[in-house]
């Protein structure tokens, strides 16, 4: 979003987008009511999606660890032995690749609850703990001093990195998805959008430095932290590789019932 955010390009394209900040789960719902037009959405969705399609090249992916995508598992329990787990109700995306995991590499069914993601509740509730996002960042930042504090010794596992160690293939979470019905003469062409959108992801891989200041100030995720989940930890493009994670994502998901069915990739 940078483009989106910073000058020069910011008021040349609100000229041509009317931007709302929300969460991807959130963009979908807006996507398919007809609310909204684009949407950073969580790839789950898509294969539920109607008249969509996908912009090419930008993404929300990780070639490995991916840090705000954790699954954490009780004191002295195996992975294996986990009997319920309670999903952050934050990202259907997240909550399909557990269920796929549990399903067809650990080869277990566990229950599983969605919870707020508070993750003292979540544990008291369930063997483990699914958590996304800032809450993810945060627990692996104060994992030692829980550990001091409880004395619980609890284990992390960053699914990013099960997901590649498993499959070979990247962990894909988010894609822009666009209504097709809404290019009228009056919007942007196609070809406008996606060009305005990957120019946007390459300036803000230009200007990381100063997205950590920006975000460093906001949330309470130390500089050196948010440096490197921007650097090393997020992918931002939609390449062929992610692609066949896609592909492997939504026919698992299917497979194991957790998607609807397995969609055809339109793009724009």
């Amino acid at each position: 979003m940078w483009d989106f955010e910073h000058e020069p390009c910011k008021s040349e394209l609100a000229e041509r987008y009317s931007i709302i900040s929300s969460t991807p789960a959130q963009c979908a719902q807006m996507l398919a009511s007809g609310a909204g037009d684009i949407g950073l959405v969580p790839v789950a969705s898509y294969a539920s999606a109607i008249g969509q399609s996908i912009v090419p090249g930008c993404t929300i992916a990780s070639l490995g660890n991916i840090r705000s995508i954790i699954l954490v598992v009780r004191g002295g329990l195996d992975v294996r032995e986990v009997t319920s787990v309670a999903l952050d109700t934050a990202s259907l995306t997240s909550a399909t690749y557990t269920r796929i995991l549990f399903n067809k590499r650990w080869q277990i069914a566990p229950a599983f609850q969605p919870q707020a993601a508070d993750l003292d509740a979540m544990l008291a509730n369930a063997d483990a703990a699914l958590l996304i996002g800032d809450p993810a960042l945060l627990a692996l930042e104060e994992r030692e001093a829980r550990e001091a504090s409880c004395g619980e010794k609890l284990t992390y596992f960053d699914l990013g990195k099960e997901w590649r160690s498993w499959t070979g293939t990247p962990w894909v979470s988010a894609f822009w998805s666009v209504r097709d019905s809404a290019f009228t003469p009056a919007t942007v062409t196609p070809t406008e959008l996606v060009e305005d959108f990957q120019r946007s992801r390459d300036n803000g891989l230009k200007n990381t430095e100063e997205l950590v200041r920006e975000w460093s100030a906001r949330i309470a995720v130390p500089a050196a932290t948010l440096r490197t989940y921007l650097t090393q930890n997020i992918h931002y493009i939609l390449d062929e590789a992610c692609l066949e994670g896609l592909r492997l994502f939504y026919r698992y998901g299917a497979e194991c019932g957790a998607l609807p069915s397995v969609p055809k990739l339109k793009f724009l």
